[in-house]
């Protein structure tokens, strides 16, 4: 495992310990996308069905189901525990717009025409758009609280050290995924503009908005 690949777990990590403790601290899911939330906790469990089959490492196997188990922890606090605080005015965007599509594509474009493959194959198209219904939320709210955008930052710094991790891999290893690294970019381009905005607005202590 090279340095880019760890730092781009232990920020990915980072992004959902954030969230769950704005969620538990503040007891409320105020400006948190519970669809986004939902298609992360989809693409995870798509994505790790290979905990049932076989065994890399231990380091492989328990960041697999700490990202499951947390998943799972945030669509329970938000549709659940606090239920009460949860803006579904707000939160919007046509999820079947996303899961439809990509599951289409990963029927005809995949590495192996297996029904593991093809799962793991939805979870990488589908996790670089999961993000859309959390963004569309707040467009339409305007702003979003600080700790959110720093959730949202480690999020999109674990895509951009993984794209890393790729390029690494291929000048070093020889090895390259196509699939993974066209939904790498994907997912990066998706958060320049929020890239742009966090680090011009919020590293300045202002609140971060995107337009409408």
């Amino acid at each position: 495992m090279n340095i880019f690949r760890l730092t781009g777990d232990l920020s990915h990590l980072a992004a959902i310990i954030i969230l769950l403790l704005k969620i538990w601290k503040t007891r409320s899911c105020a400006g948190i996308s519970g669809k986004s939330q939902i298609l992360f906790a989809l693409v995870f469990t798509t994505r790790y069905l290979d905990l049932l089959t076989s065994f890399i490492s231990l380091y492989n196997t328990t960041m697999k189901v700490i990202y499951i188990a947390c998943a799972y922890a945030t669509v329970y606090l938000i549709y659940v525990k606090f239920k009460a605080t949860y803006d579904g005015n707000h939160d919007t965007f046509r999820a079947e717009f996303l899961v439809v599509p990509v599951g289409g594509l990963a029927f005809l474009v995949n590495h192996d025409f297996s029904p593991l493959e093809i799962m793991w194959t939805f979870s990488i198209y589908l996790e670089s758009v999961s993000i859309l219904p959390q963004l569309f939320m707040i467009s339409k709210t305007g702003e979003a609280e600080t700790i959110t955008t720093h959730y949202l930052f480690f999020l999109g710094l674990y895509r951009a050290l993984y794209l890393i991790n790729w390029i690494w891999r291929f000048y070093f290893e020889g090895f390259f995924d196509m699939i993974a690294i066209v939904a790498g970019v994907v997912q990066t381009i998706l958060y320049c503009d929020f890239f742009y905005l966090y680090v011009t607005k919020v590293l300045k202590g202002k609140k971060l908005s995107l337009p409408a």
